[in-house]
């Protein structure tokens, strides 16, 4: 993670261009004046392309100025990404409201790069619909509300029901059999390589991800992997034998139980890639899965979920997702325009303009032949209306045996799986580092993962958490 103070000196050399592009442009920040007596948005992100996507965004539009005559949208369609985020905040250029993932929350936060949503929510009668979870990630110590939180999800295991049953691990129901724990899920996939000749579990190994995902194993064997001292200071704490008995466990993958891929460096995209086309049978991954794996002619059949398995410790998985944020010069009327214009279709109250919209949503799904059955956890507070609505919905219009995700979709409410968030400071920065860890142990039959860790406990610590500077 970048210092904030050299941030905003990238930001600062970045501002001319910025500047420039906006001559031509036209600025659409929070700022933006009209004479016509609206309220005027931009929104992000808008779907650039046309089709389908673009098609529904229009109709959107239209039908919601046609209700807020006193409202006019403007789609904007760029999306976030932190190197092109400073030098448009700096300028003022940010649209109205934009998307994020969790991930970046603490850096807008500390930055001042946002409006608080609490008073227009508030206003709505919506700010305490929210689930507990959900309002602990987007708060921060002024218990100001930087985001509304859209979407969550929590992380499972991803598996090719095929290479299940080829295996016998599918009940005659078309229940997944669960593994209870890491061991177990080992066995899973000793009995899946020697039924169809193909890895029976696949992770990540470069990009970031292989860390990423390599937290929610660690964790469940107990990792803690930084600590903020009473002076306010983070200390790196992962070289414990904790975290070593995890990534043994990923060493005893390739050379014990011999179930991974053969290639070493491997991305998310292709791991989702062989879960797709029956070379890998589990992987982690979260509900969406389902948009990833149908790029590759998965049909949505031969898709299942099932829960995380358990660690010596404890049980977890990674709690993600995305936030709505408003720029932070946005006007007091603008953000509650926004909330308006996100009430259409995320809204804790079952109305028919809802109703439309999570139709529109599912059709979206079906129609790319993704699918659909799968929960995703609701960033509502449980017993809300929307909640019910969604699950009688997917009920409706499954194109699955529900069976396939049904320990996935149980495991969000059921209170069997605890949830963890990402680490607070320099997660990205920790992934890359536990990505060399990872690409050590399946590249080395003799690494040593205790030395590996303890090295890399020393390199997070003076490269990254010394550099913190809030």
């Amino acid at each position: 993670m970048e210092k904030v103070s050299k941030i905003k000196k990238i930001a600062a050399v970045a501002l001319a261009a910025v500047m420039t592009m906006g001559a031509f442009a036209g600025c659409t920040g929070g700022k933006k004046e009209a004479d016509d007596g609206k309220i005027h948005i931009s929104v992000s992100p808008w779907p650039a392309k046309e089709g389908k996507d673009l098609d529904r965004a229009n109709e959107d539009k239209a039908k919601f100025e046609a209700d807020n005559p006193d409202i006019e949208v403007t789609g904007d369609s760029w999306k976030f990404d932190i190197q092109s985020f400073y030098p448009k905040a700096e300028a003022g250029m940010l649209p109205t409201v934009f998307t994020l993932h969790l991930t970046e929350i603490k850096k807008l936060s500390d930055g001042g790069y946002y409006k608080d949503w609490t008073k227009s929510l508030k206003a709505h009668d919506m700010y305490d619909k929210f689930s507990d979870t959900a309002m602990s990630l987007v708060k921060n110590d002024k218990g100001e509300m930087i985001g509304w939180p859209w979407q969550l999800y929590m992380m499972g295991i991803a598996i090719n029901v095929d290479m299940f049953e080829a295996a016998g691990l599918m009940e005659a129901d078309g229940t997944p059999k669960q593994p209870k724990d890491w061991n177990e899920l080992a066995e899973f996939a000793v009995k899946i390589k020697n039924a169809t000749g193909k890895s029976g579990f696949s992770l990540p190994t470069s990009n970031n991800e292989g860390g990423w995902l390599f937290t929610n194993i660690a964790w469940s064997f107990g990792t803690k992997f930084m600590e903020k001292g009473s002076d306010g200071k983070w200390k790196a704490t992962f070289n414990t034998p904790e975290t070593a008995e995890a990534l043994q466990y990923i060493k005893d993958l390739k050379w014990k139980y011999h179930v991974l891929p053969e290639s070493t460096i491997t991305t998310q995209k292709e791991v989702n890639q062989n879960l797709a086309t029956g070379n890998t049978a589990m992987a982690l991954a979260s509900d969406g899965v389902r948009g990833s794996v149908v790029s590759y002619g998965m049909e949505p059949r031969s898709l299942g979920m099932i829960a995380i398995p358990a660690g010596p410790k404890k049980r977890v998985a990674l709690l993600g997702g995305s936030v709505f944020v408003a720029a932070n010069n946005a006007t007091d009327e603008q953000v509650d325009a926004c909330v308006r214009w996100y009430m259409r279709a995320y809204n804790p109250f079952v109305n028919d303009t809802v109703k439309e919209q999570k139709l529109k949503s599912i059709q979206a799904e079906l129609d790319a032949n993704k699918v659909v059955g799968i929960d995703t956890m609701s960033v509502w507070s449980e017993g809300s209306d929307v909640i019910k609505l969604q699950k009688e919905l997917n009920e409706e219009y499954k194109n699955i045996n529900i069976n396939h995700v049904r320990l996935y979709n149980e495991a969000q409410t059921n209170g069997s799986v605890e949830v963890q968030s990402e680490e607070p400071v320099c997660a990205q920065d920790l992934y890359g580092i536990l990505d060399n860890c990872i690409q050590n142990v399946l590249t080395n039959e003799d690494a040593d993962c205790a030395a590996l860790l303890e090295k890399a406990n020393s390199d997070f610590q003076s490269n990254f958490l010394n550099n913190i500077t809030y």
